[in-house]
């Protein structure tokens, strides 16, 4: 591999530079500013004059990604020579949620066995033997429209590393004992479903919300049944979702584009080219079902999950904005957010509350707030909630709520973006959505152009709190006769 290149530092290099230059400066600012004002702090107090320190406004661009193209897929690259390490990833459209129902269990278990079901020349433990003697790190994972997997290698040992791993994608085994052990271990999880309190109120509220829509499944026996997991199942997913067409790559890391195009270019015309499109991805009919839902366990907190449809996009509109604003101020800003504020602060109903709002690209989402409380304090805490939520739906937040909530937001806004295998990451996921080539620089000026009245606007547009959908676990002995003052309960039946 060839060296960093001398026209410009390394990312991570520029990065660190930046950072030490501006503590230097904020350092000695502060030192003449003490010197030449330590009467008047004196005077204010530690933290009024912390409050009054002023700093240059951020200004962050995030560093460009070179963009490529190998056999009609396309490649992100960001070189940066620090360390001798390339990691290369792959982006593949075609998730568990464009599958009806009887192919299901097989699409969730697709990257599992595609990392542990050997190849067509490499038995599941001589997989193992060679990712362990090259020192490779691999991950394959999937969301509900999407497959990812990467590769994270020593550079001498890119090679190999990419041709293993193109072997795994585009030739797997499926061996049927590593099929079995992964059924078994789903089936534990099936079992053990019912002890895990959050898990089972955020799956029920997806399904009374979502129904029989990919979101609203929850995996079961059924789906697990030997006949939906036969290795000839895994085969028929795997063409329709690992083929050309679907792939996005990228790389990071100590890889110049010249000396790892020809690697590249091996790995994706040892994929075959996609024979048929993947089916469309079905749009959610979210059911506004608004009251309270129990679910009957004896435990000693009860879980609240509350939600209702809303829809904001994930768009590059003003809407979209002053609903993430929203969503801070609301209960996704830590201490500084309302609902902790309320219910853990003021009340000391909960150690934590916090706000839900999802803005999908292309169907609607929800918006809501989950917490959890003893049994005495379920109805009083879901009461503060919704009143918490009304609050910002007839005032807007004030300046100073809207200062820390936006100055968060894009202050943090760099610490998402401080490797380059993050930026390419993100960048990968923004292409794959559709969404301008610039939306990084979008999303931040959208995010500081957000105003209180914006944030009120997009509340009395969208959360209307009587209409939540209200799911409680909790123990009815405890929590029954509070909820039924709140309205009608009605019993969610979970065996």
């Amino acid at each position: 591999m060839r060296p960093a290149s001398a026209r410009a530092l390394p990312y991570h290099r520029l990065f660190t530079t930046a950072v030490c230059a501006c503590g230097v400066f904020l350092l000695a600012a502060a030192m003449v500013t003490a010197s030449a004002s330590a009467q008047e702090a004196r005077r204010l107090g530690p933290r009024e004059a912390v409050e009054r320190l002023t700093h240059l406004p951020l200004d962050f661009a995030p560093p460009d990604v070179d963009r490529h193209e190998v056999a009609g897929v396309p490649v992100l690259l960001l070189e940066d020579h620090d360390l001798p390490l390339v990691t290369v990833s792959v982006y593949i459209r075609g998730g568990y949620g464009l599958f009806d129902r009887s192919r299901y269990g097989a699409a969730m278990g697709l990257p599992a066995l595609l990392r542990y079901g050997g190849t067509a020349s490499r038995t599941p433990s001589a997989v193992d033997r060679e990712i362990e003697a090259r020192a490779l790190q691999m991950s394959f994972g999937s969301a509900g429209g999407s497959v990812r997997s990467s590769v994270n290698a020593l550079t001498t040992q890119l090679q190999p590393a990419i041709e293993l791993w193109g072997e795994m994608l585009a030739h797997p085994r499926f061996d049927p004992d590593e099929i079995e052990a992964w059924r078994a271990r789903q089936l534990e999880g099936v079992r053990r479903r019912m002890d895990d309190p959050a898990r089972l109120a955020y799956s029920e509220l997806n399904r009374l919300l979502f129904g029989d829509h990919p979101i609203g499944w929850e995996t079961d026996e059924a789906d697990l049944a030997p006949e939906r997991l036969r290795p000839d199942v895994f085969t028929e997913i795997h063409r329709r979702v690992v083929c050309r067409d679907n792939l996005t790559l990228g790389v990071t890391g100590d890889a110049a584009w010249l000396d790892v195009r020809p690697l590249l270019a091996d790995f994706v015309t040892g994929i075959p080219a996609c024979v048929e499109p993947l089916p469309e991805p079905p749009e959610p009919e979210i059911r506004r079902a608004p009251g309270i839902f129990l679910i009957e366990k004896e435990v000693a907190q009860s879980v609240i999950v509350m939600a209702h449809p809303a829809d904001v996009r994930l768009a590059d509109e003003p809407e979209y904005y002053a609903a993430l604003v929203g969503n801070s101020i609301l209960g996704t800003g830590g201490f500084s957010s309302r609902l902790l504020g309320r219910v853990r602060t003021e009340a000391g109903y909960a150690y934590s509350a916090s706000s839900i709002w999802t803005t999908p690209r292309r169907h609607q989402g929800i918006v809501g707030a989950t917490t959890r409380t003893r049994p005495e304090n379920t109805a009083p805490a879901i009461e503060l909630i919704l009143e918490t939520m009304s609050e910002l739906r007839t005032a807007p937040p004030s300046e100073e709520e809207m200062a820390t909530t936006v100055d968060r937001s894009v202050n943090g806004f760099v610490f998402a973006f401080d490797t380059p295998a993050q930026v390419v990451s993100r960048t990968m996921y923004y292409l794959a959505q559709d969404l301008p080539e610039d939306w990084l620089q979008r999303y931040l000026r959208g995010i500081q152009q957000v105003g209180p009245d914006d944030v009120q606007a997009v509340f009395a547009r969208h959360v209307r709190p009587e209409e939540m959908t209200i799911l409680v676990v909790g123990d009815p002995a405890l929590v029954a006769d509070d909820l039924a003052a709140l309205g009608p309960v009605r019993i969610v039946d979970v065996r």
